[in-house]
């Protein structure tokens, strides 16, 4: 190979050492990674602005003369509590994931480091794994007996 071919095969036209068609494939992930930035600001927003009109509806511990009164009371406090420690814990990965979208790991498998496909970010943007990684996890999961 020449010294001519070579230069041009590492400038591409535009100095940046990457094809026109990489430079428009990394655009198009980056533009599609704000959208998931956006959205999960919007379901962020959602989810406080519900749990604060939640745990202001949420019935006060109340003693009922009745017994069966007394028990549906406590278990539909429990079930509203459950439901807001499941956000609190959806709450945590959406700020880690706009976290990592800000510091500029987001999409990186944390198990072996290579690019998470962009459309399982779109599907489930507060992922850390790519889908082979997370499928190894789940099959090791249930080799041994957990979940």
């Amino acid at each position: 190979m020449s010294p001519r071919k070579s230069k041009d095969i590492s400038k591409d036209g535009d100095g940046t050492g990457r094809s026109a068609s990489a430079e428009k494939k990394l655009s198009l992930r980056d533009e599609r990674i704000l959208e998931i930035k956006n959205d999960l600001a919007k379901q962020k927003y959602i989810i406080l602005s519900e749990a604060e009109t939640a745990m202001s509806a949420l019935p006060e511990q109340t003693v009922f003369p009745d017994l069966g009164d007394q028990a549906s009371a406590e278990t539909e406090r429990g079930f509203m509590l459950r439901l807001r420690g499941r956000e609190q814990r959806l709450l945590k990965k959406i700020e880690e994931a706009i976290d990592r979208i800000e510091s500029g790991t987001f999409g990186i498998c944390e198990i072996c480091g290579e690019p998470i496909d962009v459309n399982r970010l779109v599907a489930r943007p507060v992922t850390t794994m790519c889908i082979a990684c997370k499928t190894e996890q789940e099959e090791d999961e249930k080799m041994k007996g957990g979940h």
